[in-house]
């Protein structure tokens, strides 16, 4: 199977992210599951004159292209030209080489939630009219229709994220170069339930303070940070405190507050990041799956059942009460 990658408008921390792959590392986990690499603006060595050639080998129908990978927004403006963003030695613009190399693909995969659906670099106002691949925000239809299909049949896969995990990414491309990720497997925002079946809040480090509804008040803080630092984990699709990033990190093991990084419009949540908006003192954020009334009668009675150490050490930036030693009763 092989691969183009095009990095369009963004920061490029998907490819930074897919770097840090371990055991094994990229270059090897691609040799080995059979993925070549036709161009990477990143990994290889082409560049100039070289690049244009496969480009328009590739349009030409000289070339075979499996997957066509973009990492970034797409840019739509001025006026829907694409013009903000030109592909360097071209003449032309990424919309119109995304727009003339995606049906030529068997599969398309947008690498990031800003290739999903636009992502940070379409927030605010917008001006440059930042879109992803088959959808802006949570609405069918960005660069592409939305009745686009690549040659396999297949709507654009978006392994969204912001950044990725590298693990994401890899996974998702050995499933391709096996032929086995289909549209079943794909949620109902294209992105692989590989990793979107789960939660954020699934495997959290803080879920003994949180079923005890033991909150931290600050980011230093030990305590579950959904009731007062704005953390959406229990909302939030991903295998992050699963899968752990770096081998073992992840935004909330690190102190901070998931901000559903997967999730299409997450860069705009109408408030801060570390802070969670309430009616009435109310978190308006509960878990996706649990009714409001049930939630606050089961965090009642859990806030009234806090042992001492939980609520001690939920307030503290290190375990000050550890847990007592068991005695066997005689």
């Amino acid at each position: 199977m092989n691969l183009l990658w095009l990095q369009s408008a963004g920061c490029g921390g998907c490819t930074m992210s897919l770097l840090c792959a371990e055991d094994p590392n990229v270059f090897d986990l691609m040799a080995d599951g059979g993925i070549e690499v036709l161009w990477h603006p990143s990994f290889s060595e082409a560049t100039g004159a070289e690049v244009t050639r496969l480009l328009a080998a590739i349009e030409a129908g000289e070339q075979t292209l499996d997957v066509l990978a973009v990492e970034g927004s797409i840019v739509t403006g001025p006026k829907g030209t694409g013009r903000f963003h030109m592909l360097a030695g071209t003449g032309r613009s990424m919309l119109d080489w995304v727009r003339a190399l995606a049906p030529l693909a068997r599969d398309v995969v947008a690498v990031g939630t800003c290739a999903a659906y636009g992502g940070i670099t379409s927030a605010g106002g917008n001006p440059a009219g930042a879109t992803g691949l088959q959808f802006e925000g949570q609405l069918a239809g960005g660069a592409l229709a939305p009745s686009f299909r690549a040659r396999s049949g297949r709507p654009v896969i978006n392994i969204a994220g912001c950044p990725t995990h590298p693990g994401w990414v890899a996974e998702t491309l050995l499933l391709m170069a096996e032929d086995r990720l289909g549209e079943a497997d794909l949620d109902d925002f294209g992105r692989p339930r590989l990793y979107t079946d789960h939660l954020v809040h699934h495997a959290c480090t803080k879920n003994e303070f949180y079923e005890y509804k033991a909150s931290a008040t600050r980011l230093s803080e030990m305590g579950c940070m959904m009731e007062h630092l704005g953390c959406v984990g229990t909302q939030a699709v991903g295998d992050c405190n699963i899968r752990g990033w770096n081998g073992e990190g992840s935004c909330t093991r690190a102190g901070y507050p998931c901000i559903a990084c997967t999730a299409p419009e997450f860069e705009e949540p109408n408030h801060p990041f570390t802070e969670t908006p309430t009616i009435a003192g109310i978190p308006i954020g509960l878990p996706s799956d649990m009714p409001k009334a049930w939630f606050m009668a089961l965090a009642s009675l859990s806030k009234a059942a806090t042992p001492r150490r939980i609520g001690v050490n939920a307030v503290s930036d290190r375990i000050r009460v550890p847990p007592g030693a068991k005695r066997n009763a005689k």
